[in-house]
């Protein structure tokens, strides 16, 4: 994991950082391996209440290795092979899918720090996280279509949640290459920001200081799939139950009212 993805945690924010910085941390098998083993890592710390994911020098992430999709193209052997694609290797997902599935499946918020490029599959890297703060200038595109791809890597169900179909449809359809500001106007960016990556950790730091229990609770009702306006009150309100009395929920309440930073207890 260390050639492709780097962690550092302080004060409950896990940095979490592509560092293959030569190939614009492209994706190969190795990268696909770290972002996976990175997430299911971060997920099991239970110091970690918030993720800042970003990517080391010039880009957050250019998509595929080139010299990885040669390959393919010419008929050798891949990892996975393509015949296994559509099994479920990795929960709901295969791994390149959870690549970027496993940000979403995060039990903490995650927040993507997006500079330089995000191309085909490093934008939908950027899209498994919670929020995405983007430098203005940042070049975005559902790129795959320009190898004749169509996006495979989980960006299909995580763009839905974000812009209009149609919107989607011509970025799928044409590859067109758009900017930050652009993608703030589309949906795709929370914020556009001159510096994405300390911006991130400025809200990583405050997230950190809330309720870890609240937060992942907050998170559960967010990612929950509910088939009905029921389901998803039904579901409201068993989160509350479980908050309401519980030991940090009590914390958060006294240290607001004797004016001091809360200590709460780990959630997981």
């Amino acid at each position: 994991m260390n050639d492709r993805v780097r962690i550092d945690v302080a004060d409950g924010v896990a940095d979490v950082r592509m560092v293959r910085a030569d190939k614009l941390n492209a994706l190969d098998d190795p990268m696909f391996d770290a972002l996976v083993e990175a997430g299911r890592a971060v997920a099991a710390n239970p110091e970690v209440r918030c993720v800042v994911l970003s990517g080391e020098g010039r880009a957050f992430c250019a998509g595929i290795d080139l010299e990885r999709l040669a390959n393919r193209a010419a008929g050798k052997p891949a990892d996975p092979p393509l015949e296994r694609l559509a099994e479920r290797t990795h929960g709901v997902a295969n791994k390149p899918q959870y690549a970027a599935w496993v940000w979403h499946e995060m039990p903490v918020p995650v927040i993507a720090a997006v500079h330089g490029v995000a191309f085909g599959g490093g934008f939908q890297i950027m899209l498994g996280a919670d929020m995405r703060y983007i430098h203005p200038e940042t070049k975005l595109s559902i790129m795959e279509i320009r190898w004749g791809l169509v996006p495979d890597m989980a960006g299909t169900v995580l763009m839905r949640r974000l812009a209009r179909d149609d919107v989607l449809r011509e970025l799928t359809y044409t590859g067109r290459v758009f900017s930050g500001e652009e993608a703030l106007a589309y949906g795709f960016a929370t914020r556009v920001c001159p510096d994405p990556y300390e911006a991130a950790h400025a809200t990583a730091r405050e997230i950190a200081g809330k309720s870890p229990h609240a937060i992942e609770a907050a998170k559960r009702i967010w990612n929950a799939e509910c088939a009905n306006a029921r389901e998803a009150l039904v579901l409201e309100s068993v989160e509350q139950m479980k908050l309401l009395g519980s030991p940090n929920q009590r914390e958060t309440v006294a240290a607001h009212r004797e004016k001091r930073a809360p200590v709460f207890q780990p959630a997981r």
